[in-house]
C-alpha cells in the first residue's frame, strides 16, 4: 500500500541497495522492490508517532534492550500483544515460579465444531523474554497502565477455522520438529495452541536453507544466536529497533504466498492498532507517552490501519461466540516451549543462560514483579515524572551496522576449559568412559569447529557439537545421552511453578484436604503417602481424594501401591506414589471444569453416560464409579434408569461381556449392602433378559460377533434366569431363542450344545457322543480346535459342564495320533490363550481335580468317564443280604458308646435281652421302610435289613419313641 510521504533519514541506504540491486540483477527488477520496501517499512515504523518496540520472543538481546528503554523513556501506557482476554491473570504471574504459561481453556463449546473440544490458548512466559520486562515494569509502577491489544482466545479459534490442520504446526522445518525432546516435561502445554510475541522466523523454506548453509550452522536457534544475538546484544536503542524492523520486513516481503495465513496476520495487525487508537481516544493519552511491544514480523507492517493516523471503520471486530473461557496459570519449561514452537532442543536454556550472562556484562537492572520467586527485595517506588522523555528523532544506523564487519569474540579459555571440565566430569557420571583426554579433545575440537565457522569465539553450539564427537562416539550407555548431558550443564530445562494463591478453588482444595498426609505435594517428584486408616480415621477423607484424583487425573499422578477400591470393600491401609507437582496442569485444568473433585467427577460421568456413543456397558461402569467413589444412590439410581434406555436402544452384542461383568457385581453389591434390590436393577435383569433372547438367535448366525460375545449373553441369561423368573419374565421365551439358534461357526454350535445341555433338552450323554462323534470323522478333526474353544467359553454361562470340557481335552490328546494331534496343537494353544485366558483357571482346576496327583499312580489311573455308570439306587431290597443285622456286633462290643449315645438321646429303656421276644420300633420300620433305606444310605449301612428272627435290631427303641421323626423324614428323603 502507498504509505505517508518517506523520510531523507534513510536516502543513503536506499541509494547503496538501488545500485546494488541494478548491478547483482543487471536492472531494475524485483529484487529492487523488495529492497527498497524493506527500507521503506523501517523508515514508516521509525518515524510511527507511536513508539513501536520490536521484540523477538524469548530473546535475551530484547529482552536487555526492553530493560534499559523503559528506564530510559518510563513510559504511561504500554501497548502488549498478547489476547486481550488474559489480562486479568498477569498480576497471578508474581505467585509462580517461572516459566509458567498464561492459559485460556473451554471444556465445553458453542459456536465451533464439537469435535474441537476442548479448546486451549497459552502463552508461555519466561524472565529471559522482552514482555516480561513489559509485564513487570507496568505492573509494579505507580501510574502506569498494562493495556493487551491482541486478539481475544474466541478469536484465534475463529480466525484459524479454514487453518485447523495446521493449528499443531510450527514455523520450523520438520526436521528439526522432530529434534524436538518428547520427554514429560516437553508435554506440559499438551495439545494447547501456542500464542507468542515475536513469532519471528523465516517462512520462506529456501531462504531459511540459504541462511543456515551460509551461515555454517545446523538450525535457525544457532543462526540467530550467532547473527543477532551476539551483535545486537551491546548495541543501542536505535540500531536495535532498526535492525529488528528490517528484519521483520524481510521475513514478511519473502514469506510464501498463503493467503489464509497472510490474512490473519494482517488481521491481528488491524485489530491491535484499532484496540489501541480506541484507547487512546478513550482515555486521551499522548501518544508519546505510550510503548508499543510486539513482534518484529507485526512492526514493519503495511496495513492502512497502521499507525495512530491510520484508517479508521473500516475493519470491524467479529463479536464472541457463546464459548464460555476460563483462565488460569499452567506450568511450563523450556523444553515444553521449544517442542511446541519448534525450537532446537536447548535453545530456551541457552538463552536463559545468555540473559544471566549479559545482566552481568552490562549490569542492566532487569525488572521482576515484587515476591515473584528468586527475586531481590523490593525498593520503594517513585511516582513517574509528569512529563516523559520524548523520542528522540531518527537517525540512520543501519548503514553504519551492515557496512560492518563481523565482530569477533576473544577466546575465552577458561570458560572454554570449564565446560569440557564439567561435561566429562557429568560424562563419567552418566556411564561413559571419559578421561581428562577426552576434556582435551572437547576442549581443541570447540575451537576447530568455531574455526571452520568462521568464529573466533565457540558459541554453546559449537561446544556440544565438539562433546557429541569426542565423548558419545557409537553409544549411550545411560539414560541421557551427551548433547542432553550439555543442555543440562548450560542452565538445564527449567521447570516453572504455580503458586498456591494463584491455583484455582479446586486445586487448592485438593491440597488442603490432603494436607493430613503431612507431604510437600506441590513439589516436583514422586512421594511415598502411607494411610493407616485404621489407626488414623481422619485419613479415610484423604483416601476419598486420592481416589478421585486417580480417576480424573494422568496415572501417573495419583498411583497406588497398596490397597484397592471395589464394590462393598474398604481398605484399612494403603500406599500411594504421588506426583500431583510434576503433573500440575492437569490439576489446575480440572479447575476449570468445577469447584471441587466431586462436582468434576459427577459432571464426567454424566458426559459419559449421556454422550451420543453412550454404551450399556459405558453407563455400568459409570454407575459403579458412582458408589465407588461418591457414594451417591441418587446419582446411581438416574444413570440406572438412563442404562435401561440405552440397552434397549443398542442392536449389537459387542459390549455383552463387559454389561456380565458390571451387572453381576453391581447385583453382588447391591443384595450385599441394602435390605432390598433398588427398582432400576430389577427393571434391568427384566429388560436384559428379553433384550439378549431377541439377539441370541442374530448373534449365533451373525459373523462379527464372537464367540465370547455370546457365551456373554448365554452368562447374563442363565445367571440371571432366576431373578427374571420371578419378576415375570418367561422361560418360554429362552428355549425359543435357543431353540431358533443355527450357528455355522464351530465355536458357535460347540456352546449352543451347553446351552441346549443347561436347559434340559440334551443329555450329558449325548453331548459326549456327539464330541466322540468329531474325533472320529477325520473332516472335522481340523476344527476340533475350535469346538473346543466353543466348550471353554461355555464355562461362563454353564460352569458345570468343566468335566466334560476336560473329557474332550483328553479324549483328543488320548485317540488322536501324532500326525494329526501335532499340527493342530499350536492353534489350540492360541486359540485358548487369545479367546478364553480368564476361563483356562477353571478348567485346570477340575483337571487337577480329576487327574491323579503323582506320576505312579497314572499308569493304573481310569478316567471317570470310561468307568461304568451305575445308579447306587438302583438294586433292590431283596437283592440284599439279610444275615445278619448290620451294626449289632459293633454296639455289643462298645456297650459304653452306645450308653452314651442312648443318654443323649433321651433313651432310657436300656438294654433287651437276645430272647425278648417283643422287638419295640419293628412295626415302624416295617412302616416307613424308605425312610430307614435313606437314613442307612445316609450312614454308610449297606448290609441291608436284618432278617426276621433276628433277636436285636439297632436303634428300635429309639426309633419308637420317635415316630413322627422317622415320618417327617420320609418325604425329605423320598429323593434319595
Amino acid at each position: 500500500m502507498s504509505g505517508p510521504q518517506e523520510s531523507g533519514v534513510f536516502t543513503a541506504l536506499r541509494t547503496q541497495l538501488q545500485g546494488a540491486a541494478s548491478e547483482f540483477a543487471g536492472g531494475p527488477d524485483a529484487l529492487e522492490g523488495i529492497l527498497l520496501g524493506m527500507v521503506d517499512d523501517v523508515d514508516r515504523a521509525v518515524r510511527e508517532p507511536l513508539e513501536i518496540f520490536p521484540v523477538c520472543h524469548h530473546s535475551p538481546a530484547s529482552a536487555l534492550a526492553m530493560a534499559r528503554r523503559l528506564r530510559e523513556k518510563q513510559p504511561k501506557v504500554v501497548y502488549l500483544e498478547l489476547c486481550e482476554d488474559m489480562a486479568p491473570l498477569l498480576t497471578e504471574l508474581r505467585n509462580c515460579r517461572l516459566p509458567v504459561a498464561v492459559q485460556a481453556f473451554a471444556g465445553e463449546i458453542d459456536g465451533f465444531p464439537q469435535e474441537w473440544a476442548p479448546l486451549s490458548v497459552v502463552a508461555p512466559i519466561t524472565e529471559a523474554s522482552a514482555e516480561y520486562q513489559a509485564i513487570a515494569y507496568a505492573l509494579d509502577t505507580p501510574g502506569v497502565e498494562l493495556v493487551l491489544v491482541d486478539r481475544s482466545s474466541d478469536h484465534v479459534f475463529q480466525w484459524d477455522r479454514a487453518n485447523t490442520s495446521e493449528a499443531a504446526e510450527t514455523d520450523g522445518s520438520p526436521a528439526e520438529a522432530e529434534e524436538a525432546p518428547k520427554s514429560e516435561e516437553a508435554a506440559l502445554h499438551g495439545e494447547a495452541v501456542g500464542v507468542e510475541i515475536g513469532d519471528l522466523r523465516p517462512r520462506f523454506a529456501e531462504l531459511e536453507e540459504h541462511l543456515l548453509r551460509h551461515g555454517k550452522v545446523r538450525h535457525w536457534s544457532e543462526w540467530w544466536h550467532q547473527y543477532v544475538e551476539v551483535p545486537l546484544g551491546d548495541s543501542d536503542h536505535d540500531t536495535y529497533r532498526q535492525v529488528m524492523f528490517l528484519i521483520g520486513s524481510l521475513f514478511r516481503r519473502l514469506a510464501p504466498g498463503d493467503g489464509s495465513r497472510v490474512r490473519v496476520d494482517e488481521d491481528r495487525e488491524r485489530y491491535m492498532w484499532t484496540r489501541m487508537r480506541e484507547h487512546l481516544e478513550a482515555t486521551g493519552t499522548d501518544p508519546e507517552d505510550c510503548l508499543y511491544v510486539c513482534g518484529a514480523f507485526h512492526a514493519a507492517s503495511r496495513v492502512e490501519e497502521f499507525g495512530v493516523h491510520g484508517r479508521s471503520g473500516a475493519f470491524a471486530i467479529s463479536p464472541r461466540t457463546a464459548t464460555t473461557w476460563q483462565y488460569g496459570l499452567i506450568p511450563s519449561s523450556h523444553a515444553a516451549i521449544e517442542a511446541q514452537f519448534g525450537l532446537a532442543a536447548g535453545s530456551v536454556s541457552i538463552a536463559a543462560t545468555t540473559w544471566q550472562k549479559s545482566l552481568t556484562r552490562t549490569r542492566v537492572r532487569p525488572y521482576r514483579l515484587e515476591g515473584q520467586a528468586g527475586a531481590r527485595k523490593s525498593r520503594a517506588k517513585k511516582a513517574l515524572p509528569a512529563g516523559s522523555a520524548a523520542q528522540a528523532p531518527a537517525t540512520d544506523r543501519l548503514t553504519g551496522f551492515l557496512h560492518q564487519p563481523p565482530v569477533l569474540d576473544s577466546l575465552d579459555e577458561a570458560e572454554l576449559l570449564g565446560w569440557s571440565v564439567d561435561i566429562v566430569r557429568a560424562a563419567r557420571r552418566n556411564g561413559y568412559l571419559a578421561s581428562t583426554a577426552d576434556a582435551i579433545a572437547v576442549f581443541e575440537t570447540s575451537i576447530l569447529l568455531a574455526g571452520m565457522r568462521d568464529r573466533a569465539k565457540p558459541t554453546p553450539y559449537d561446544f556440544q557439537d565438539a562433546a557429541v564427537t569426542c565423548i558419545e562416539k557409537d553409544s549411550v550407555p545411560g539414560r541421557r545421552d551427551v548433547r542432553r548431558l550439555v543442555e543440562i550443564m548450560m542452565g538445564g530445562d527449567r521447570i516453572g511453578q504455580v503458586g498456591y494463591e494463584a491455583l484455582p478453588p479446586l486445586a487448592r482444595d485438593v491440597y488442603d484436604r490432603l494436607e493430613p498426609l503431612g507431604l510437600k505435594l506441590q513439589q516436583r517428584g514422586v512421594q511415598r503417602a502411607l494411610l493407616d486408616i485404621a489407626g488414623r480415621p481422619e485419613l479415610e477423607a484423604c483416601s476419598d481424594v486420592l481416589w478421585m484424583l486417580r480417576r480424573l487425573m494422568p496415572a501417573a499422578a495419583a498411583r497406588p501401591i497398596m490397597g484397592e477400591r471395589r464394590l462393598g470393600e474398604r481398605s484399612i491401609q494403603e500406599s500411594w506414589d504421588l506426583a500431583l507437582g510434576t503433573h500440575q496442569r492437569a490439576l489446575i485444568e480440572l479447575g476449570y471444569e468445577g469447584v471441587s473433585l466431586e462436582q468434576v467427577l459427577e459432571q464426567r460421568l454424566r458426559r459419559e453416560a449421556y454422550g451420543p456413543r453412550a454404551t450399556t456397558a459405558g453407563v455400568l461402569a459409570a454407575i459403579e464409579d458412582t458408589l465407588l467413589y461418591l457414594r451417591s444412590g441418587r446419582l446411581s439410581d438416574e444413570l440406572g434408569t438412563h442404562a435401561l434406555k440405552v440397552l434397549a436402544a443398542e442392536r449389537s452384542v459387542d459390549g455383552a461381556p463387559e454389561v456380565l461383568r458390571r451387572a453381576r457385581a453391581l447385583l453382588a453389591y447391591y443384595r450385599t449392602s441394602r435390605p432390598e434390590l433398588p427398582a432400576w436393577i430389577e427393571s434391568f435383569v427384566k429388560t436384559g433378559y428379553a433384550h439378549y433372547c431377541t439377539l441370541l438367535p442374530t448373534a449365533f448366525r451373525d459373523e462379527d460377533a464372537t464367540v465370547g460375545q455370546v457365551a456373554a449373553m448365554l452368562g447374563f441369561l442363565f445367571s440371571m434366569e432366576s431373578l427374571a423368573l420371578s419378576l415375570g419374565c418367561d422361560r418360554t421365551q429362552l428355549e425359543l431363542a435357543v431353540a431358533q439358534s443355527h450357528p455355522d461357526d464351530p465355536s458357535k454350535t460347540a456352546l449352543l450344545w451347553a446351552a441346549q445341555v443347561q436347559l434340559g433338552t440334551l443329555s450329558r450323554a449325548e453331548l459326549r457322543s456327539r464330541c466322540a462323534e468329531l474325533l472320529d470323522n477325520p473332516l472335522v478333526v481340523p476344527s476340533y480346535p475350535r469346538y473346543l474353544n466353543g466348550f471353554v467359553h461355555a464355562l461362563e454361562p454353564v460352569p458345570g459342564l468343566a468335566d466334560v470340557v476336560v473329557e474332550a481335552v483328553s479324549n483328543a490328546f488320548g485317540r488322536l495320533p501324532d500326525a494329526v494331534l501335532l499340527p493342530w496343537l499350536p492353534l489350540l494353544i492360541t486359540t485358548l490363550r487369545k479367546g478364553a485366558a480368564d476361563l483356562a483357571p477353571l478348567l485346570i482346576r477340575e483337571a487337577g481335580r480329576i487327574f491323579p496327583g503323582r506320576l505312579p499312580a497314572l499308569d493304573a489311573w481310569i478316567p471317570p468317564w470310561r468307568m461304568p455308570q451305575e445308579d447306587p439306587f438302583a438294586t433292590s431290597r431283596a437283592q440284599r443280604t439279610a444275615t445278619a443285622p448290620m451294626g449289632a456286633a459293633l454296639l455289643a462290643a462298645r456297650p459304653a458308646t452306645c450308653d452314651a449315645v442312648a443318654e443323649l438321646l433321651g433313651c432310657e429303656d436300656g438294654w433287651q435281652q437276645h430272647d425278648a421276644p417283643a422287638r419295640p420300633g419293628a412295626p415302624l420300620l416295617s412302616a416307613h421302610p424308605a425312610t430307614c433305606d435313606a437314613v442307612a444310605e445316609l450312614l454308610g449301612c449297606d448290609g441291608g435289613w436284618a432278617a426276621a428272627g433276628d433277636t436285636a435290631v439297632a436303634g428300635a427303641a429309639l426309633t419308637l419313641r420317635h415316630p413322627a421323626t422317622a415320618e417327617a423324614l420320609e418325604p425329605l428323603l423320598a429323593d434319595r
